[in-house]
């Protein structure tokens, strides 16, 4: 669900999910603001059943991320090739590898001149539910 608003300046669009944690602690999921889009930290939360998805890889984890973070930026009239930088926050040092597998095959580049996205990758942190073992940012720029 995308709402709008004006603050006198410039436009701001929300982008707003049914994941349980959007309402409890008032966030969007995305905002857009002239050409730039802010994706929240997301993770892999069912919005239907507030479940952890992949509760034991966080390859699944990932991957189920960025396709929540590409329908967001494209909610916002971007598309996947627009996002510009990434950051990921994972528990596990061992799940590293899979994590940069599911960027790479989600966002990254690799043929022609294209390269993927810039990229952070922060470990060992903690997340609000035992079972999250993934959270990742994301930023784009629609011109």
């Amino acid at each position: 669900m995308s709402t709008s608003s004006d603050n006198g300046t410039r436009q701001i669009t929300y982008h707003r999910t049914t994941n349980p944690y959007e309402a409890v602690f008032g966030y969007s999921r995305a905002v857009k603001k002239g050409s730039f889009i802010f994706v929240s930290g997301t993770t892999s939360v069912d919005p239907l059943t507030g479940v952890v998805q992949h509760p034991s890889s966080a390859y699944e984890q990932a991957t189920t991320i960025f396709s929540e973070i590409i329908k967001a930026v494209e909610s916002l009239g971007g598309e996947k090739v627009d996002v510009t930088r990434v950051r990921m926050f994972v528990t596990r040092d061992e799940d590293a590898d899979g994590v940069g597998r599911a960027l790479k095959e989600s966002l990254g580049g690799g043929e022609g001149d294209r390269g993927g996205p810039a990229a952070t990758m922060i470990l060992s942190v903690h997340f609000i539910d035992k079972d999250m073992r993934v959270e990742i940012e994301a930023d784009a720029v629609v011109l």
